[in-house]
């Protein structure tokens, strides 16, 4: 794993600034970008071999995949994407429902000269991964979903109070207000990175304080935190959207936490076929505290 001491550093304001270009150069990749559907992506590049894009979630960016980018860089042309809204990408005041953002990937994937890639997507970013699939198959070879489905009915289901057993996901709530989330965390954000931490791992040094500096820095702004909640405020589209989808047929992995059962109830409805793995020792964050276990499944899947 790298270390801070083996990235570049600038000092800003008293704490520890890396720049997304230091960053990919730190594991052999390169940081760029590209114009596509009416928005601009940020994404970092690597590897030699068949496509495969990754796509993460809140609150963190494309930096959530850094701990397994390089092993899966042996043998795929690695692209991990900061969706629209997410770290280097532009933060647009529109088109934060799924169906919208899964444009931008297809457009990124056929803008990088790819035929079609296999795609990866953690959290937010599996919604995406979920709704290219269903509109673009035709960019997709192989499709894996880590902890979490595109949203649908059932969502609606899910308890404002903590329950026995049950993740409490209160962020869910609180992602759909407007401009109060803009206010609290503003310039704090790193007190909220440390809590869901906190509560969404196992092994809590696995996001270690030069990725929550990362994350912090990546969420301290009004329009930072604005386009992540978007991503929260377009679920009733999403779901209505998902009442017109038929299952999709291509093949599917899923991947969640030791503790998650709603992920492989969501594909049975979701999916025509699908594997179906828990990731033992590890919570939401499965890339950043199971490297080694995710790594092998997705090289196993997408060979």
């Amino acid at each position: 794993m790298t270390t801070s001491t083996q990235l570049e550093r600038s000092i800003q304001n008293g704490r520890t600034i890396m720049t997304d270009a230091d960053l990919a150069r730190s594991l052999g990749f390169t940081s760029e970008y590209a114009d596509v559907n009416g928005t601009r992506l940020h994404y970092v590049i690597g590897g030699e071999g068949s496509p495969l894009i990754l796509l993460g979630g809140w609150p963190h960016t494309w930096w959530e995949f850094h701990k397994i980018m390089p092993a899966l860089a042996e043998h795929h042309r690695v692209v991990a994407v900061d969706l629209r809204g997410m770290g280097g990408s532009a933060k647009p005041e529109s088109g934060y429902d799924k169906k919208t953002m899964a444009r931008d990937i297809a457009e990124l994937i056929k803008t990088l000269g790819f035929s079609n890639a296999n795609v990866a997507g953690h959290d937010i970013g599996a919604m995406v991964a979920y709704s290219l699939a269903v509109h673009h198959p035709e960019a997709i070879g192989k499709l894996a979903l880590l902890d979490v489905p595109h949203p649908d009915e059932g969502w609606f289901f899910f308890t404002m109070l903590p329950q026995p057993q049950v993740p409490h996901m209160w962020w869910f709530a609180f992602n759909q207000l407007t401009e109060l989330p803009q206010v609290l965390p503003n310039g704090r954000f790193r007190a909220l990175i440390d809590h869901l931490c906190e509560g969404g791992l196992v092994n809590k040094d696995a996001i270690t304080e030069t990725d929550r500096e990362i994350y912090a820095k990546a969420y301290d702004s009004p329009d930072a935190i604005r386009a992540s909640n978007a991503w929260y405020q377009t679920w009733l589209q999403d779901i209505e959207d998902m009442k017109t989808y038929t299952p999709v047929t291509l093949p599917v992995l899923g991947l969640a936490a030791e503790d998650n059962a709603f992920l492989e109830a969501a594909l049975r409805r979701q999916t025509t076929s699908f594997q179906h793995e828990r990731i033992v020792g590890s919570g939401h964050y499965l890339a950043e505290e199971q490297p080694e276990a995710v790594t092998g499944h997705l090289l196993k899947f997408f060979s």
